[in-house]
C-alpha cells in the first residue's frame, strides 16, 4: 500500500479547534502573546493529564520492575558540566545579513538559503548556540548563584540512582520513570505546541546488566511503539525510524524514534536510546560518589547500561488529536469529531437534560452526581441537544446521557454513542455498569 500523505489543512483545522473548544490557548494573549508558549484550558487540561496517566499507568502501574520519581527542576552546574550539557547541548545557529531572521542550520530545507526572506548566500557561518535556560538563585547575580532550569528529566533520575536503589530494593533490571516539566532555548519554536521552550516530557531511564542492553533496547522500542497503537493511532502513520550513526546524542550508541505523520511530515513523537553506563559513570567520576551496582549472586560489581525510552506529553497530545480528528456528512450537514480513545477523552461522559425546565435539571443533576466517581463528567443544558451533541462530539466525549420527560415516567435515560451516533434506552439504576463495561474494557 502507498503511504500517506501529510494533511496541510488538518494543522488548521485542529489549532483552531483547541482554541475554540477550550483545549488551548497562546500564553499572555490579551498582551499581544509570547512567543512559544500555551496555556492549556478547561478541557486541554484534562485531555493532557489523561495522556500523561496513561503513559504512568502503563510505564509504572502495570509493571513492577519501575519505580517512580519527581526530581527538581532547578539544579546546579555542576550536574550539567557532569553529563556533557554545558558543554555539547547546543544547536547550530545562522543569522541571515539580508533581512536579520535567525535560523537552526539543520533544520533549512536548502542551508544556503534564508527560508524567511528568500535570499541565498546571506546567511552567516553557524556557531554553537547553548539551548539551556540559565537564571541565579539568591539575592546575589554571581557566578556562585548561577542555576540552570533542567533542559531534561533524566539527569534528576541519573543523580537519585542510589537512593531509589537503597528505598525501593529495586535490583536491574529497572527502571525509574518521571514526569515533568522541561526547558529549552529554542532557536526556532514552530507548529504549534510541538516545539515550545517549556514542555513536559514523560521519560524513563532502565537500568540494566550492560549485556543486556541490546536486549532491551529492542523490547523499548517494541513496548513504546504498540502504546500509541493501543491509544488509537492509526498504524499507517506511525513508524519506527532508527538513527544514523551522525544523528546520535554524545551519549547514545543507538537510538529509535517513534514517529507520527503531522501535516508537515513526519516528525519525532519519541526517542528510546541506548545511552550505555555514560551518565551513571560520569557523575560518579564528577561527584565522587559510588553509583554502580554489586550484584551478590555473581560476585560482580558493575555500571548498569542505560536504555531511556523519552516522550514529549505536549507533542503526543497533539498527535492524537490530529489521529482523531475526523469530519463526516451527517444529514447534509458536516458533522466533526475526535474519536479519541476513552482514555485520553477530556470527559468521558455528559450529562445533558432535555431542556432547562426545572422538573429535568433536577433529575438531570442526580445522575450526574451518580457518574462523577466513576467518570469525568460535563454537565450542559444550554442550546438545542443536537447542538450539545455536536459540542461533545468536538470535544471527543464518547458518551452523552440525555434526560427527558420521558425520564420522569420511566426512570430511564437516554444513552448516545459518539462515533455510531446510535442511542439506547437505559433505567437510570444501569447507567453505571452500562458505561463501565463499554469505556472500561
Amino acid at each position: 500500500m502507498p503511504e500517506p500523505a501529510p494533511d496541510p489543512e488538518l494543522f488548521d483545522k485542529v489549532v483552531n479547534l483547541c482554541k475554540r473548544r477550550g483545549f488551548v490557548f497562546p500564553s499572555a494573549e490579551i498582551y499581544g502573546g509570547f512567543r512559544s508558549t500555551y496555556d492549556y484550558g478547561p478541557v486541554g487540561v484534562l485531555m493532557l493529564r489523561n495522556v500523561k496517566d496513561a503513559w504512568w499507568r502503563s510505564m509504572v502501574q502495570l509493571r513492577d520492575d519501575v519505580v517512580g520519581l519527581d526530581a527538581a527542576i532547578l539544579s546546579p552546574p555542576a550536574i550539567w558540566e557532569a553529563s556533557g550539557h554545558l558543554a555539547t547541548f547546543t544547536d547550530p545557529l545562522v543569522d541571515c545579513r539580508n533581512c536579520g531572521a535567525r535560523h537552526r542550520l539543520d533544520k533549512l530545507d536548502d542551508r544556503e538559503v534564508c527560508s524567511t526572506c528568500g535570499r541565498r548566500g546571506a546567511l552567516t557561518e553557524p556557531r554553537p548556540f547553548n539551548l539551556m535556560f540559565k537564571t541565579h538563585a539568591g539575592p546575589v547575580e554571581d557566578a556562585g548563584s548561577v542555576t540552570y532550569l533542567r533542559p531534561e528529566t533524566a539527569q534528576g533520575i541519573f543523580v537519585n540512582f542510589t537512593n531509589v536503589v537503597n528505598t525501593s530494593r529495586k535490583k536491574p533490571p529497572f527502571g525509574i520513570a518521571q514526569i515533568g516539566k522541561s526547558f529549552r532555548n529554542e532557536i526556532t519554536p514552530h507548529n504549534f505546541v510541538f516545539r515550545t521552550r517549556e514542555f513536559e516530557q514523560m521519560e524513563m531511564e532502565y537500568f540494566v546488566p550492560p549485556e543486556d542492553g541490546p536486549r532491551w533496547y529492542e523490547y523499548w522500542c517494541r513496548e513504546r511503539f504498540n502504546w500509541y497503537l493501543e491509544l488509537g493511532m492509526p498504524a499507517d502513520r506511525l513508524r519506527l525510524r532508527v538513527h544514523e550513526p551522525d544523528e546520535l546524542s554524545h551519549y547514545s550508541s543507538g537510538t529509535s524514534d517513534v514517529e507520527y505523520l503531522f501535516p508537515w511530515g513526519w516528525d519525532e513523537l519519541e526517542g528510546i536510546a541506548q545511552r550505555t553506563d555514560f551518565d551513571l559513570r560520569r557523575h560518579a567520576e564528577h561527584s565522587g560518589e559510588r553509583l554502580d551496582w554489586f550484584d551478590q549472586a555473581t560476585g560482580t560489581r558493575y555500571t548498569p547500561y542505560v536504555v531511556e525510552p523519552a516522550a514529549g506529553a505536549t507533542r503526543t497530545m497533539m498527535a492524537f488529536l490530529m489521529a482523531a480528528y475526523d469530519e463526516e456528512e451527517v444529514r447534509g450537514e458536516t458533522r466533526t469529531v475526535l474519536r479519541l480513545h476513552p482514555r485520553l477523552a477530556p470527559y468521558q461522559v455528559a450529562v445533558l437534560p432535555l431542556s432547562k425546565k426545572a422538573e429535568l435539571v433536577g433529575p438531570a443533576r442526580e445522575v450526574l452526581a451518580s457518574l462523577q466517581p466513576h467518570y469525568m463528567c460535563e454537565y450542559d443544558e444550554t442550546q438545542a441537544i443536537g447542538r450539545r451533541y455536536r459540542r461533545q462530539d468536538e470535544l471527543g466525549t464518547p458518551y452523552c446521557v440525555t434526560v427527558d420527560f420521558d425520564s420522569l415516567e420511566d426512570n430511564a435515560v437516554t444513552v448516545r454513542e459518539r462515533d455510531s451516533m446510535d442511542q439506547d434506552r437505559i433505567p437510570i439504576a444501569d447507567v453505571v455498569p452500562y458505561l463501565r463495561e463499554r469505556l472500561e474494557p
